[in-house]
C-alpha cells in the first residue's frame, strides 16, 4: 500500500515537471535577457532597468513556486530537501543583495536539467552546451560586479568573456581578474564548475574506451535468423526421436540388480 501511494506520487511530481519543462525553460531565457539587457547597455533608461529587475524577481519567485510545488508532490519531504539542498541554497542566497547574481545559477540548473537526458552520442553538444551557457552568465555576472569597482581590471563584456574561458578552462593567464568579493564568488563558482566539466568529460571518455574494449571481446547477440534456425534443428531431432522404434514393446523394463547372481 505504502509503495503504490510512494508511485502515485511520483508520478505526480513526474507529470508537474512534464508540464513546467517548457515554461520554466522559456522563464529562464527570459529572466538571463533581463539579467543581462542592462548590464550589456550602461546607459538604459531607467524604467527599463527597474521593469528588468521587476521581471527578473518574478521569474525568480516563480523559481520559488515549482520548487515549493514539487515539494508538496514528495511523499517524504525530509528526503526530497535533503536531496535539493543546493536547489534550496541558490534560492536562499540571493535575498542578500551583494549575492543577488546567484539567482542566474537557478537559470543554469533549469536550462541544464531539461537537457539531462541525453544519449551517449550526444555527449559532446551537451557538454558545449553548458560551457557556453557557464561562460555566457559568469561573464554578466563578473561585469555586473566589476564594472564600477575601483582598479577593476574587467570594464567590458569583451574583457568579461576572456575572463570567463580564461577561468573555466582553469589556464588562468592573470592578465584579468575580479577584485570585488561578488566577483570573486563568481570566480570560485567558475572555477568549480571548470573542474567538474573536465572531470565529467574524462570521466564519460574513459567509460566510453572501456566499453568498446569490452564489446569487442563480448559474444555477439543471437540474431533472429539465428533462433529460427535453432527452433528449426530442434523440431528436426524431435522428429527423429519419434520415429525411433519403442525400446521394450511390452511397456516394462528389465533390471539386473547388482551384487544378485543369475
Amino acid at each position: 500500500m505504502v509503495s503504490l501511494r510512494e508511485g502515485s506520487r511520483q508520478r505526480r511530481i513526474e507529470r508537474w515537471e512534464q508540464v513546467s519543462a517548457a515554461p520554466l525553460t522559456l522563464l529562464s531565457v527570459v529572466f538571463l535577457a533581463a539579467y543581462a539587457w542592462p548590464i550589456l547597455v550602461p546607459d538604459l533608461a531607467r524604467r527599463w532597468v527597474v521593469a528588468c529587475e521587476a521581471s527578473g524577481v518574478a521569474i525568480w519567485l516563480l523559481f520559488w513556486v515549482d520548487l515549493l510545488v514539487r515539494l508538496a508532490l514528495a511523499g517524504d519531504r525530509w528526503r526530497f530537501l535533503r536531496s535539493h539542498l543546493f536547489d534550496l541554497t541558490v534560492l536562499v542566497l540571493p535575498f542578500l543583495r551583494p549575492l543577488r547574481a546567484l539567482r542566474l545559477v537557478t537559470v543554469v540548473l533549469n536550462l541544464t536539467r531539461r537537457t539531462t537526458v541525453w544519449a551517449r552520442g550526444r555527449l559532446a553538444l551537451y557538454v558545449s552546451a553548458t560551457t557556453v551557457l557557464l561562460i555566457v552568465v559568469a561573464a554578466l555576472a563578473v561585469l555586473d560586479a566589476e564594472r564600477g569597482a575601483p582598479d577593476a581590471s574587467i570594464t567590458s563584456y569583451d574583457d568579461a568573456l576572456w575572463w570567463a574561458a580564461v577561468t573555466i578552462t582553469t589556464v588562468g593567464y592573470g592578465d584579468l581578474f575580479p577584485v570585488t568579493p561578488a566577483g570573486r564568488l563568481v570566480a570560485l563558482g567558475l572555477m568549480i564548475g571548470g573542474i567538474g566539466l573536465i572531470g565529467f568529460v574524462t570521466g564519460s571518455l574513459a567509460t566510453w574506451i572501456v566499453e568498446r574494449v569490452a564489446d569487442r571481446d563480448r559474444p555477439q547477440p543471437a540474431t533472429a535468423a539465428d533462433v529460427a534456425a535453432l527452433r528449426s534443428e530442434i523440431t528436426a531431432l524431435r522428429l527423429m526421436i519419434e520415429s525411433q522404434p519403442a525400446v521394450g514393446q511390452s511397456g516394462s523394463v528389465h533390471s539386473h540388480p547388482i551384487g544378485r547372481d543369475g
